[in-house]
């Protein structure tokens, strides 16, 4: 196994996403890393959680990376928010990322789950995950 390409990996689907005009458009820029201090905005996208598992075989390492990626938003309804997760999605699914270590072999959309949250279900957040393939080259 090697786990060697997940910083890579993380690195090229945030450049990806932040490059990507029309999901800047629809969140004014906030995708982040990591969610920062301060006041939020009312939608914003995070890179989340990752696990990763063997997939080397007699050609050489490599590894199954399952990513999320998240849309939160207070704006009422789930319409935005799945607005913004489909435009994830487009800009994801089969991207060819070019990857600093490694290379990506394929990029899938595994999964969606749309929850209401906060103290009175204000707060709807849609979290996307995805499936990559990455050889250790």
């Amino acid at each position: 196994m090697s786990y060697g390409g997940a910083a890579a990996l993380q690195d090229a689907v945030y450049q990806h996403l932040i490059a990507d005009i029309g999901l800047n458009t629809l969140v004014g820029g906030a995708i982040y890393d990591a969610v920062p201090g301060g006041v939020l905005p009312d939608t914003y996208v995070t890179l989340g959680p990752e696990e990763v598992r063997d997939r080397s075989d007699k050609t050489g390492a490599g590894a199954e990376h399952r990513f999320t990626v998240t849309v939160t938003t207070t704006l009422a309804g789930f319409a935005a928010a799945k607005e913004v997760a489909t435009a994830i999605s487009d800009a994801l699914v089969d991207a060819n990322l070019t990857l600093s270590r490694g290379e990506l072999v394929g990029l899938w959309f595994d999964r969606a789950v749309a929850v209401r949250s906060g103290t009175a279900g204000d707060t709807r957040t849609i979290t996307l995950r995805f499936r990559a393939r990455v050889d250790d080259t």
